[in-house]
């Protein structure tokens, strides 16, 4: 799984785009194509979920039956067991006139039409729960076959230069699609009442004006060229003989397997995909709760957390695709990864301050905005991970399956833990659950996991020094060392009203003692986890410096 770019010798390489470059890409048809795709994407997702949910509370169905629709998103996970399908065979008829992604791209995105109109059709106060739960379980498993195939077209038509500004783009447009299908959607539905509609008229006039919007989607799959790299797999499937439909999709399933146990330090590289954004998650699947407890109105939560909010993402988006496209791919995980992690300090500072609406907006444009740059990096590596355009579709999915193992199991004990430790610490906590994401993106950095990904200046594909690596963990050990004790001694002084330098050596005799505590009246024994792990980190970095280095074979 190698690219040609990775071959190039660094005397070669590409020079790094200026940042104009950077963003006119952009304007690039591919990238266009993309970005109407991502618009696609995420159109359907609120429409069997978020409208779904208020279109059932609003007619009245229970809260027991309505908490079952969480269940309705189990497509979006379990999508890999299916997408071996679209790898190995064609979609009858469409397939041989557009090509073998666009053909089951236009397939998936009729049956998504016609699921949404027969979810429209499922008024709630007229038919069964279940029954309205079946029509939405259609409309996730197309809409989750829609993501399939988009992000194996969006992987196979950019080339790796343009990988990290077709996320941005992606992502972007995947937001706005789902904002549509929400606040639009129920702002339809608001006028359609008011022209005396009734509820049920309004909202299946509503999702059918959705269904409609999914033309946007068609309309550029038959716009966009069928992928170069889509046509080696087309003469893989002509030189096969007919009939063996199944042994193909087995085969396709487990040739993505065997892709991803060949490349170098897998079991790390897999690791590293469920963690990297596991800041994000043990952050994320708590916010609401923080900012209920602080009194923010519905109004503050749906003026800076959605609007605001969606803003910083976009445009953390579009700087996470500039930042990519200018550094190598290892150099833009960093970025990301260190930043997405910082911002969480931004809720701990809301912590301790209390209501501030200034301080909320604040917060949530740092989270977010350092989020959307840590995503696209993300989906970049995820996409440079999918080299084999045989069975990309179901490697992509595979993948996408394991990020939402942080998001899904390991964030499951945030309640209990936010429970122990109070809001502040919490997320310092949170701060600190991105530094093992950081600490296998060191050890894949130092065993050349990136050299074969693709070139975009004359140091991507090198080797990195474990000297350099060791100072710049060293670096980050000392900053998190030293900002555990200064942060820490500013909480113990709010919460204790002493003297700066009292409150500071308290804090720091705490952190070195395992069961430490902010202040003498609320004892918290997980304190030191911050303080140790940063430690932990100098030390790592420590002993890659001072590692003998490599003979150089002659």
């Amino acid at each position: 799984m190698t690219s040609a770019g990775a071959d190039r010798p660094a005397s070669k390489a590409e020079p790094r785009p200026n940042w104009r470059d950077a963003f006119a890409i952009y304007l690039t048809p591919r990238l266009l194509i993309v970005l109407f795709l991502g618009f696609s994407a995420g159109l359907p997702l609120a429409l069997s979920g978020s409208t779904l949910r208020f279109w059932m509370r609003e007619s009245g169905i229970d809260l027991e039956s309505i908490g079952l629709f969480a269940l309705v998103g189990t497509p979006y996970t379990i999508k890999f067991l299916w997408a071996p399908i679209v790898d190995a065979l064609d979609a009858p008829i469409l397939s041989s006139l557009l090509g073998r992604r666009r053909g089951w791209l236009v397939l998936s995105q009729i049956i998504l039409i016609a699921a949404i109109v027969v979810l429209a059709l499922c008024d709630p106060t007229k038919v069964a729960w279940y029954v309205v739960f079946g029509a939405a379980i259609f409309v996730a498993t197309a809409s989750a076959t829609q993501d399939i195939l988009i992000d194996a077209f969006r992987i196979e038509s950019l080339r790796d230069s343009e990988q990290a500004a077709g996320s941005a783009a992606y992502v972007a447009a995947y937001r706005i699609g789902t904002l549509v299908s929400t606040a639009g959607a129920l702002y339809l539905v608001g006028g359609l009442k008011d022209l005396e509609f009734s509820r049920g008229g309004a909202y299946a006039m509503a999702y059918i004006v959705m269904a409609v919007l999914v033309l946007i989607g068609i309309a550029t799959t038959l716009i966009a060229t069928e992928p170069e790299k889509s046509k080696t797999a087309e003469r893989e499937h002509a030189g096969q003989p007919a009939g063996h439909s199944l042994s193909r999709v087995m085969a396709a399933a487990n040739a993505a397997f065997d892709d991803f146990l060949k490349l170098e330090m897998a079991l790390v590289a897999l690791a590293f995909v469920v963690l990297y954004k596991f800041t994000d998650a043990f952050a994320g699947i708590m916010t609401e709760a923080f900012l209920v407890d602080l009194k923010f109105t519905e109004v503050e939560y749906a003026t800076i957390v959605k609007t605001v909010g969606l803003l910083a993402t976009l445009a953390g988006g579009f700087a996470g695709g500039a930042v990519a496209r200018n550094f190598p791919l290892s150099t833009s995980l960093w970025i990301g990864g260190i930043l997405q992690a910082v911002a969480n300090f931004a809720f701990s500072g809301l912590a301790l301050v209390g209501h501030s609406v200034p301080m909320l907006t604040f917060a949530i444009v740092a989270e977010n905005f350092t989020s959307g740059i840590g995503t696209v990096v993300y989906v970049a590596y995820l996409s440079n991970l999918c080299r084999n355009p045989l069975h990309t579709a179901t490697q992509y999915a595979l993948l996408t399956a394991l990020s939402a193992v942080g998001r899904t199991y390991l964030s499951a004990v945030a309640g209990f833990i936010a429970a122990k430790t109070g809001w502040t610490f919490y997320f310092a906590l949170c701060a600190a659950a991105g530094i093992p994401g950081l600490l296998l993106l060191a050890l894949l950095q130092v065993n050349g996991h990136f050299q074969n990904f693709g070139v975009k200046t004359a140091s991507a594909g090198r080797r990195v020094n474990p000297k350099t690596a060791g100072i710049s963990l060293m670096a980050a050990g000392v900053i998190g060392t030293i900002g555990s004790v200064v942060w820490w001694s500013l909480a113990f002084r709010t919460a204790n009203e002493g003297p700066p330098f009292e409150c500071l050596y308290f804090t720091a005799v705490r952190c070195t003692t395992v069961f430490g505590q902010i202040n003498r009246a609320n004892p918290i024994p997980y304190y030191p986890i911050y303080f140790w792990t940063s430690v932990s980190v100098l030390v790592v970095g420590l002993i890659l410096f001072l590692r003998p280095a490599a003979k150089k074979e002659k």
